[in-house]
């Protein structure tokens, strides 16, 4: 049943809560407008797609808002309430601050599963749709990456150096490019001027140069006698691949991620992923034993012979004209081993990463949303104890916490990713300390803590004051005998 108290403070609440939230969101989503702004900036971009980008921006950052909107609306809520005298006169009447914040921690908990739905239903189709809008608008018009007087090296083995761009960024003027590669030195080539433009398929970057010179020298390195190559041109095409252009792309495919996936996919991918090492051992069987021809034998009752082995020299094993075939067949042999390991146990690093990448991801399903319900049990309590509203000691306190709780998230996944612990340790790992400082203010809170209190540190340090300085004029009096 809903009572008076509990709309009192559902209406103190909500205000708090969306500005917060609305700040946060605000926040994190120009977070990514500075990361990206010189690939944004100058690109043409029509209205609907800055409003596209900034939607599927802001929608990214939902999950990860909404646990700093509840901290930061959470102190701000209950501390003007304790400013105003409003917890006292509700705990005179002999209510708990546990009654008290019930009807916040069943408003908290519908945020936990909104933010969870969020997570898992709608950040990978947002997270799919913005890797591929992010690739749209970098390649659509790449040439505003190539700036005025200014050498660019983005392109893979090559270097551009551009005198002058008109404003339509497709007339160039003092074109100059350098190919890098294993030559004596760096073909180079220098246009008056050009056109440059995207492929119709988006897929490579045309130079349309005019009045030119191309340089090239051939020859054996470590020799003066080589063959230098001048050819003038009217006009000359050159073509780049903007393969070079797609940013974070990973190994399976240009825009596939595990954030992209929902907790069925991830479990799918994992349940896969599950058992690499017993896929591995007997590959390794397979594509090893071949090569070691004892190992045939392992199951028959040759081990178990106990009859000892005649003792022969090294050197009378085999006739001296077999030597060295019989060396060069065991280091060729050794050789083709060792080349197959080491293709396994790069396949199987690869495999084991992706393995970690994909259970980081299941458990931030959980995680984002439990840290809804963390930071609010954090912030009742916290603005129940400092007594102050506004937004000046309320934002330091939950600009603190949220930190703490970001760097703990941060190293717990660093962790993961290194292989230093498992995803369940490491992306629990803010939980796992936040749980017991959350219970800690809650217990202050409920038996009336003067924790920030400075009256409260003045008092009981003052006797320590008083000692010290007793302590202090004692030995200047000995000192001045």
């Amino acid at each position: 049943m809903i009572k008076k108290l509990d709309i009192l403070i559902i209406r103190s609440f909500i205000g708090p809560f969306i500005a917060a939230f609305a700040i946060s969101l605000f926040v994190l989503t120009m977070q990514f407008f500075w990361l990206y702004i010189d690939d944004l900036v100058g690109k043409g971009l029509d209205l609907f797609t800055v409003l596209k980008l900034i939607g599927l921006v802001a929608l990214f950052w939902v999950p990860m808002a909404l646990p700093l909107a509840l901290l930061f609306s959470s102190i701000m809520t209950f501390g003007n309430l304790g400013e105003k005298f409003e917890l006292v006169a509700i705990k005179a009447a002999g209510i708990s601050l546990i009654r008290f914040m019930r009807p916040l921690l069943v408003f908290t908990i519908l945020v936990c599963g909104v933010a969870f739905l969020f997570a898992n239903n709608i950040i990978p189709v947002t997270q799919l749709k913005l890797s591929a809008l992010k690739y749209d608008i970098i390649v659509s018009k790449p040439s505003i990456d190539i700036k005025e007087g200014v050498f660019y090296d983005k392109i893979d083995g090559f270097v551009i150096k551009l005198g002058k761009k008109e404003q339509n960024d497709s007339i160039i003027h003092d074109v100059v490019i350098f190919e890098k590669g294993y030559y004596l030195q760096d073909n180079l080539m220098v246009a008056e001027s050009g056109v440059m433009r995207v492929s119709k398929d988006k897929q490579f970057l045309e130079f349309i140069l005019k009045n030119g010179w191309r340089y090239q020298e051939k020859g054996p390195r470590g020799e003066l006698n080589t063959e230098f190559t001048r050819m003038g041109f009217k006009e000359y095409k050159k073509v780049f691949d903007l393969k070079s252009f797609q940013m974070n792309k990973t190994e399976d495919s240009a825009f596939y991620d595990p954030k992209m996936l929902s907790l069925r996919q991830l479990n799918v991918a994992i349940d896969s992923l599950d058992h690499i090492d017993t896929f591995y051992l007997k590959k390794s069987n397979q594509e090893v034993s071949p090569y070691l021809r004892f190992a045939r034998f392992a199951d028959t009752g040759w081990v178990k012979v106990k009859q000892p082995m005649p003792k022969v020299k090294p050197a009378k094993l085999f006739p001296d004209s077999l030597k060295q075939e019989l060396l060069d067949a065991a280091s060729n042999q050794l050789a083709t081993v060792k080349g197959s390991v080491s293709v396994m146990a790069e396949d199987y690093k690869t495999k084991y990463l992706s393995m970690q990448l994909h259970e980081i991801e299941w458990h931030k399903k959980f995680t984002l949303s439990v840290a809804c319900l963390v930071m609010f049990l954090i912030g009742a309590p916290l603005g129940s104890i400092i007594r102050k509203g506004g937004l000046g000691t309320p934002l330091v306190f939950a600009i603190v916490f949220f930190v703490l709780f970001h760097l703990l998230n941060t190293f717990g996944e660093k962790f993961v990713r290194s292989g230093q612990t498992n995803a369940l340790v490491g992306m629990w790992l803010s939980t796992f300390i936040l749980v017991p400082v959350s219970a800690f203010l809650i217990y202050k809170a409920m038996h009336d803590s003067q924790l920030f209190n400075q009256e409260f540190y003045y008092r009981n340090f003052k006797g320590l004051r008083k000692l010290l300085a007793n302590f202090k004029k004692k030995n200047s009096h000995e000192k001045g005998l």
